[in-house]
């Protein structure tokens, strides 16, 4: 009797899976699903508050271009983020670490450092993501990133996140922001909220995958 095969190339995995559509073991690769997507447009924030629960073990949000109001001060403001842990407030008790490099278009102004005025000690504050060094309010400046979130309904242990920003500042400036703690609760995370320091996101989005 003869085996009827199946060419790896012909199974729709699009539901969970990305697939390069080769016949091989090889093609098949592991992928996110996009969960949402929010596009802001003057918002003072943008938030997910639904479909953050035990689904998925990790959730990633990545932001695209997101630039701000330009009404924070001298037109630059940080961006940064916060989390829901029950209840209505985005105010879970975090402990954070941060640092950051920068680099000038002209090639004369570097820096690689931990920035004491972005880590957080058990407090309930929004977490920036902008380390060293703002967003810009300028017409073409902006930033872009992305956070794992992990495990958020845990009710055993601590919700751990980490978190790179990309951001162009002044009109000249590169600056790469690295962002990890944890919320200090084992209550379920099933919200989070980014925002910039002062002024609106301006433009931009935000999308919300969950991986298994």
């Amino acid at each position: 009797m003869a085996l009827s095969k199946i060419q790896p190339a012909s199974i729709d995995l699009t539901a969970n899976y990305a697939f390069t559509g080769t016949n091989s073991v090889a093609g098949l690769e592991y992928a996110e699903k996009k969960l949402a997507t929010v596009t802001a447009s003057g918002d003072s924030a943008l938030s997910f508050t639904s479909s953050i629960d035990s689904t998925y073990n990790i959730y990633k949000f990545r932001w695209i271009n997101i630039h701000p109001s330009g009404s924070g001060g001298s037109g630059v403001s940080d961006w940064k983020v916060n989390f829901r842990d029950g209840g209505s407030n985005f105010d879970a008790t975090k402990t954070t670490t941060a640092f950051g490099a920068y680099h000038n278009e002209a090639g004369n102004d570097t820096s690689l450092s931990y920035n004491t005025g972005a880590d957080l000690a058990q407090s309930t504050s929004d977490q920036i993501l902008s380390v060293h060094g703002h967003v810009g309010g300028g017409a073409d400046e902006s930033c872009s990133g992305e956070m794992f979130l992990f495990d958020p309904s845990s009710t055993t242990f601590v919700k751990h996140f980490t978190a790179v920003n990309q951001n162009y500042y002044n009109g000249t400036y590169s600056i790469v922001a690295y962002v990890a703690g944890y919320c200090n609760t084992t209550t379920a995370i099933d919200g989070v909220t980014f925002k910039f320091t002062s002024g609106n996101i301006d433009s931009g989005t935000i999308e919300m995958y969950g991986i298994n």
